[in-house]
């Protein structure tokens, strides 16, 4: 087999889901640290495989949005551990804010007061691995066809995806949106920045979300979305408990997978669980009488994709060191653990192994986008 990536194209094109896995997979491996060696680390692996292999799509121009969004979080909990104080013992007195006087009854909580040097580096650590968490999900959202993540949805799930996946394309539509009319602005000679721009957009950015919603509303009545095929009573009894109890198994080992206390019961809780979710999926699938065209197939390469994800969790998972968590108190300089760090790199293979992106014709709007004077 030659794994060297081809342009992509409707026969080659990589599973949605086959991206979703392997975000996932760099998720937990940065909820499994406070290294901000290695959560830079894996931020940075994850924004090349966006650069190397994101479209001109739409929902690709997303990820600068989470990005952003993860600094954001970052500075809040950094405010947070000023304004709100820190539980965090520390020595090196940085500044001392006037403080609050609160009632006896809100004892342990404080606004004000000392800030110190570990109580800051505590909460950036923290802040970090939030900001990780969300850049992972936004590199997901922006190398995935929300569409065809649809289409390969089980039968059973078809209604719950459809939720799913309007909650998941709204932050990139609306991105789009934002960065349509700001275009438009300048075109007309007018400011896009300030606030009195962003009042002006954000009108047409509504009526664009609510046009769009209308019209995914019309295409599902005319496409006889909700019709469902009959299913015997203890089918859909055995569905039933086989979903919810396959998903309790998933979050109870999964609970134990990121809280490194609960390893002798996990992993097993976690397989049986996956086990009993598909034999649900299946006989839920029984209901739904639609049909794909031209389903995606899950090939070697998506193999190898959602793998590397996979690989990069289970060998930080299993990397239980104190480089992972490196301590605030004694305050000393984080060190970057070699074995972690090989083992990220390993989300570096969708760079190399998933099809290349094909570029966009661009041309100019027949008509420019309507805005709110």
């Amino acid at each position: 087999m030659n794994l060297r990536a081809p342009e992509a194209n409707r026969s080659n094109a990589l599973h949605a889901g086959a991206w979703w896995l392997w975000a996932l997979g760099l998720a937990v491996a940065a909820s499994r640290t406070t290294n901000p060696l290695l959560l830079g680390l894996l931020v940075g692996v994850a924004g090349y495989v966006v650069a190397a292999r994101r479209t001109d799509a739409p929902w690709a121009r997303s990820y600068g949005a989470f990005v952003k969004l993860g600094l954001a979080v970052l500075v809040i909990r950094l405010v947070f551990s000023v304004v709100l104080g820190s539980p965090i013992p520390g020595t090196r007195l940085l500044v001392t804010l006037p403080e609050v006087p609160l009632p006896a009854w809100a004892q342990g909580v404080r606004i004000g007061g000392p800030v110190t040097a570990e109580q800051l580096v505590f909460a950036l650590y923290d802040g970090a691995k939030l900001a990780t968490l969300l850049i992972c999900v936004g590199a997901a959202n922006a190398l995935a066809n929300p569409a065809r993540l649809l289409k390969s949805l089980p039968g059973a799930l078809y209604e719950v995806g459809v939720a799913v996946v309007v909650a998941m394309t709204f932050a990139p539509n609306m991105v789009a949106d934002v960065v349509r009319l700001r275009t438009a602005r300048r075109l007309r000679g007018r400011p896009a920045g300030g606030v009195k721009a962003v009042l002006q957009v954000g009108l047409p950015v509504l009526e664009g979300a609510l046009e769009r919603s209308v019209a995914v509303a019309a295409s599902m009545d005319a496409r006889g979305y909700g019709r469902t095929a009959p299913v015997p009573r203890g089918v859909r009894h055995a569905t039933t408990v086989l979903t919810l109890g396959g998903l309790l198994g998933v979050c109870v080992g999964a609970y134990g997978l990121l809280a490194a206390s609960g390893g002798a019961y996990a992993v097993p809780l976690v397989g049986a669980g996956v086990v009993m979710v598909l034999a649900g999926l299946r006989l839920g699938g029984r209901r739904s009488v639609r049909t794909r065209y031209r389903p995606d197939r899950w090939g070697a390469r998506a193999w190898l994709v959602a793998g590397s994800g996979a690989v990069v969790a289970a060998l930080v998972v299993a990397f239980d060191a104190a480089a992972l968590h490196p301590g605030v108190v004694p305050l000393a300089a984080p060190e970057l653990p070699v074995w972690p760090a090989l083992s990220v790199l390993v989300g570096l293979l969708p760079a190399f192994v998933a099809p290349l992106p094909t570029s966009l014709p661009t041309s100019l709007p027949t008509s420019l986008p309507k805005e709110s004077v």
